[in-house]
């Protein structure tokens, strides 16, 4: 949970480097508020599968997108590659599935043009 709220934290801030656990971890429980907030909205409020998102998954989706994207960006840094390389999801399947390949990589363990490599803390 600590990783999800790092990056609320890091709102605007697309410099540095996030490591796979930091981003996949946001990936993860982003995920499952997303679901959680799709079933509110349609057993409570009766609107969202039908129509598209409802309000409070709408609500949600807009709060996080810049931090997601900012996340990304940074998960990108951590591989060796300039932001930019987010734009790649623009080409239908191949540019996603290129993406999820780069977010799954390694980080580069030498310091590099956005900063030294991420050292996480052990947990107490």
């Amino acid at each position: 949970m600590e990783h999800y709220l790092n990056v609320f934290k890091q709102f605007f801030d697309f410099s540095g480097r996030a490591t796979r656990t930091q981003y996949w971890m946001f990936f993860l429980i982003h995920l499952v508020v997303s679901v959680l907030l799709t079933l509110v909205d349609y057993f409570v409020l009766g609107s969202g599968l039908e129509n598209g998102t409802g309000l409070l998954g709408g609500i949600y989706g807009l709060v996080a997108f810049i931090p997601g994207l900012a996340i990304a960006v940074r998960r990108l840094h951590d591989t060796g590659r300039t932001g930019f390389w987010i734009l790649i999801a623009l080409i239908p399947l191949l540019g996603f599935l290129l993406l999820i390949l780069f977010f799954i990589q390694g980080s580069k363990p030498n310091a590099n043009n956005w900063g030294d490599p991420v050292v996480l803390s052990e947990p107490a």
